[in-house]
């Protein structure tokens, strides 16, 4: 068998994607297709026509061609099931069988072509590993970012600890009025002038008030940079949008800069900052009976100014879960027992400065379905064609508003996309990741149940575990801060806080 070229085009004859598989000329390949719809003879079933100089071997893909063009020697039937892998290879790769599919993803099926055809003769390769040798997942670059992504955090934590010696020198210094003492290595007195005002710029640059931007030193910089090459991936983004390209946002970015939109922490962050965090990790059965259910809750504190050192948290608890209640050991125990109150046990101490610390956790662990924040009942049923899919999700807990709410349904390999019926939302299929996508951007009480539908060749098996992911600023258990006072004299203390309720872990199995 000698193929070659293979190629997607129109019913027209216009060639959407082409792959040569020997030296040939683009317009060869132009003419060779042009001619190929003038060929077929209409009310015949065959699927291969033939000319003097070569043959074409083809397959009707809806409203396109799967072609391919061979010599007139080679092996009908070797052309034949050559042509049926082609055939299944492009809905791995395109949700839809249309011009613009095939042109967004032109280049990721020239890939797989190459794999199943080189210098003219087959490979021996079956789809799965098409799939494997195309993603090109290597161990080697995932150790190697992991690496960088642990020098980067420790870089950033070394800063960290660095800003704050220099903020504890400067206070120690305030107290004791005497001025900062030089850090320098190369005599602490010609260096105290400087360390002092460095001391002092990064002080202000922790306030919480709204600061213009620092001005960049016109000499040389040697200090780590982290993210250049990021920037210099922007530029490079922005000038080929200068040159007129265009550029195509990846749905990976575009998915998690709306997730980012979600939680947002606050635009001014007071003296004393309090976020209240919880994640839910959670096992259902298909038949809809709860496995496990755990939230773990945590109340951190951020104190940036030593006036409020010394503060009362007065927590509000109406949780009616059950959820099982633990103070930091610092924490009086007592008064919160009685009072509902957050504070050190020597309320002469201050609490410290610049540093999160958690003062208060709680975790719920139950195997109570009626705990269940956001129930999902999938029901495949097998028909002549493959399998129908009918999903459905109800919110349980109506005080809660769930965003970015992403149901992944795995979805079997090699049986192209699936056909969706009625739906409520959006929904997104990847064929590399071999899932089904269904996402919606708020449920809560005036949203309360929604479903989709979808047919797909496979067994309902295929169609398990399903997970879900989802953002709240609403928490689980309802446990909220109040009010903060001063120890001393009672007055209240403005501060500001921020709630998030993620998910840790949420299948049906």
């Amino acid at each position: 068998m000698v193929l070659l070229a293979a190629a997607v085009c129109t019913k027209a004859g216009k060639a959407l994607v082409s792959r040569q598989f020997i030296e040939m000329t683009r317009t060869r390949v132009e003419g060779l297709l042009a001619a190929f719809p003038k060929l077929m003879s209409t009310g015949k079933e065959h699927t291969f026509v033939e000319t003097d100089s070569v043959r074409y071997v083809y397959q009707p893909l809806e409203k396109l061609y799967m072609v391919l063009i061979t010599t007139k020697n080679s092996n009908i039937l070797e052309d034949l099931e050559t042509l049926r892998l082609f055939s299944r290879v492009i809905p791995e790769y395109c949700r839809v069988l249309e011009e613009g599919e095939i042109s967004e993803h032109c280049f990721d099926l020239i890939f797989a072509f190459d794999e199943i055809v080189a210098l003219g003769y087959r490979e021996n390769v079956n789809l799965a590993q098409i799939r494997t040798f195309t993603e090109m997942d290597s161990h080697e670059e995932k150790v190697f970012r992991a690496v960088r992504e642990t020098q980067e955090r420790e870089a950033k934590a070394e800063m960290k600890r660095k800003a704050k010696e220099l903020q504890r020198a400067r206070q120690d210094a305030e107290r004791s009025g005497k001025k900062a003492p030089g850090f320098g290595g190369f005599g602490n007195s010609g260096m105290s002038s400087v360390t002092s005002s460095i001391i002092t710029d990064t002080i202000e640059q922790e306030k919480p008030k709204m600061a213009p931007a620092p001005v960049r030193p016109s000499g040389p910089s040697k200090a780590l940079k982290l993210g250049v090459k990021g920037k210099e991936v922007d530029n490079f983004v922005d000038k080929l949008k200068s040159e007129g390209e265009h550029i195509v946002t990846s749905s990976v970015g575009r998915k998690a800069a709306e997730a980012s939109k979600v939680l947002q922490p606050p635009v001014n962050i007071e003296s004393v900052h309090l976020r209240v965090e919880e994640k839910i990790s959670l096992t259902c059965g298909r038949d809809g009976g709860l496995q496990n259910i755990e939230v773990l809750g945590m109340i951190t504190l951020t104190v940036t100014d030593e006036k409020c050192g010394r503060i009362f948290i007065f927590v509000n608890n109406n949780d009616k879960k059950e959820a099982q209640l633990q103070t930091h050991p610092h924490v009086d125990k007592k008064l919160f027992t009685t009072e509902s109150l957050i504070g050190l046990k020597n309320q002469e101490k201050f609490f410290p400065l610049n540093t999160d610390l958690g003062v208060l956790k709680w975790r719920l662990q139950s195997t109570d379905e009626s705990l269940i924040p956001l129930t999902i009942n999938c029901w495949p049923s097998e028909s002549g064609s493959g399998c129908d899919v009918n999903i459905e999700y109800e919110l349980q807990d109506e005080a809660l508003e769930l965003n970015d709410v992403v149901i992944t349904i795995p979805v079997p390999s090699g049986v192209g996309a699936p056909v969706i019926g009625d739906l409520d939302g959006q929904y997104n299929h990847d064929s590399r990741k071999n899932i089904l996508e269904w996402s919606l951007p708020v449920i809560d009480e005036k949203n309360r149940s929604g479903s989709l539908e979808f047919s797909i060749a496979g067994k309902p098996n295929d169609f398990f575990p399903i997970n879900v992911s989802f953002v709240s600023k609403r928490n689980f258990c309802d446990i909220q801060v109040g009010k903060v006072t001063h120890v001393e004299g009672g007055s209240p203390v403005k501060f500001s806080t921020e709630t998030s309720f993620v998910v840790d872990k949420y299948e049906i199995l």
